[in-house]
């Protein structure tokens, strides 16, 4: 299938202006798996000279032998007879063009089987490298890998980049360049099953419905993202079946820790650094209400919107799919699909488009909730978005509906979260207050905003 790229403005102008300034670089990119690292690659040296090597696992001495074979058909001279590392690379600084870009893509694969990689990699741009004109660009996937061997301070290599990118998931806008003949609304449910990741958006068939494309692509055990999650625990955790099991208690709706450890039958002390992982592979999120970062409400829920959609609907019915029956997952999606995308929509609100179209106004950003007394009853009270500017004591309150909403309805549920607003503590009294709503459409909205409320639907997000 052709993969269409679209967005990394800001990282190719990043390579770009590297690769135009004299000297050596030395540029790190990376990011989750599938998120389009390679692409940007490719796009990058379509118009220069440059050796492009993608690792394997088979180890130091056969990627090198590979690696020294390539360089030498690149350059077209005999075969390099030395396997040391830094005499190849110094056979290529004396060979090949001042300017050459020089890729190890999935580099996290070397340093996995080799502990000396990094310091290996270390002396070649010290001792190599640093005095030519040349650029070499290292790209991994695994991010516990490219952050602690390569990034961090206790790495060899720390100090030697002279630029890095992290790569992250795409924004609604380059959804609708990548899928343009679906509705806006359309790209809105593509994105809440399969998030902003290239590689799974190229695998839905533009213009066509996203439940058929959840059929034909995740349902059918052939399809292309049928056996994803399972890979991607495969490939970047070295106790898969834990993670999963976590990950499956997290997707019920076990939130905090020991509800967790206790659901996984592990000891809350030895789940906290599983946790840590999936943290840092994205597939999850610590969460707490956002005027409360130290608080003992802190839970735990699935951030990876393919994992979220996966586990929720998916892996329950894992032994149906296997037997080529998804009967079971069409019908829950008929019945609750509808609330799952509105999640989805409420993160596009909060992550990207309040940024948008309210530039400014809030410095953080994210849910809040909490509860009161009614007599003698605990009532428990969310707010979907809660936008905060500590320097200017702004508070800004948004919910988020997936629904078409008649200006009479909108009303309403923003009288509702004014009264919410009351039990947030946070410079009551001090603060000034906006409220706002979202939603798939809103009629008269024209008539909220001269009262005061920030009102925004689906077309504000095409603009």
């Amino acid at each position: 299938m052709f993969l269409k790229f679209v967005d990394r403005v800001s990282e190719l102008d990043m390579l770009n202006r590297a690769y135009a300034e004299d000297g050596f670089h030395f540029i790190v990119i990376y990011g989750r798996r599938r998120v389009g690292k390679t692409e940007l690659l490719k796009q990058f040296i379509k118009d220069k000279d440059a050796i492009y090597f993608l690792c394997d696992k088979s180890g130091t001495a056969n990627n090198m032998d590979r690696f020294k074979r390539m360089v030498a058909e690149h350059l077209d001279e005999p075969a390099i007879e030395t396997d040391e590392p830094e005499k190849i690379f110094s056979y290529i600084a004396r060979k090949a063009n001042p300017g050459t870009v020089l890729i190890f893509d999935e580099f996290a694969y070397l340093m996995e089987k080799d502990d000396a990689i990094a310091s290996i990699f270390q002396r070649v741009i010290d001792e190599v490298l640093k005095n030519t004109n040349m650029m070499l660009v290292v790209c991994g996937s695994s991010m516990s890998m490219m952050l602690d061997g390569v990034l961090a301070h206790k790495s060899p290599l720390y100090g030697r980049k002279t630029n890095h990118a992290l790569i992250n998931p795409m924004r609604l806008t380059d959804i609708n360049e990548l899928l343009p003949s679906n509705t806006l609304e359309e790209n809105i449910r593509a994105y809440s099953v399969l998030g902003g990741i290239p590689y799974y958006l190229n695998k839905f068939r533009d213009g066509v419905d996203t439940i058929e494309n959840v059929r034909t692509q995740i349902l059918d055990k052939n399809g292309a993202l049928y056996e994803e999650t399972d890979f991607l625990l495969r490939e970047e955790l070295r106790e898969p079946d834990i993670y999963k099991t976590i990950v499956t208690a997290v997707a019920s709706g076990t939130t905090r820790v020991t509800e967790i450890a206790n659901k996984c039958r592990m000891k809350p002390q030895d789940l906290d650094r599983y946790l840590k992982v999936l943290r840092r592979l994205g597939i999850i999120k610590r969460e707490c209400p956002i005027t409360d970062r130290k608080s003992k409400k802190t839970i735990y829920v699935i951030d990876d919107n393919f994992f979220a959609f996966w586990f929720r609907y998916c892996e329950p019915r894992k032994a149906d799919l296997e037997i080529g029956d998804p009967t079971v997952v069409m019908q829950r999606l008929e019945k609750d699909f509808h609330a799952f995308v509105g999640r989805g929509f409420e993160k596009i609100a909060r992550e990207e488009m309040l940024r948008k179209l309210y530039p400014g106004a809030y410095t953080d950003i994210g849910r809040w909730w909490g509860h009161y007394r009614d007599g003698d009853q605990r009532k428990e009270i969310e707010i979907d978005i809660l936008g905060l500017n500590p320097e200017k004591i702004v508070a800004g309150f948004f919910e988020c509906k997936w629904q078409d909403l008649s200006e009479a309805e909108a009303r309403k549920i923003l009288d509702d979260l004014r009264e919410k607003a009351r039990y947030v503590e946070w410079h009551n009294g001090d603060r000034k207050e906006t409220f706002g709503i979202f939603a798939r459409s809103i009629t008269k909205k024209e008539s909220l905003r001269r009262d005061g409320f920030l009102a925004f639907d689906l077309r504000d997000f095409q603009t």
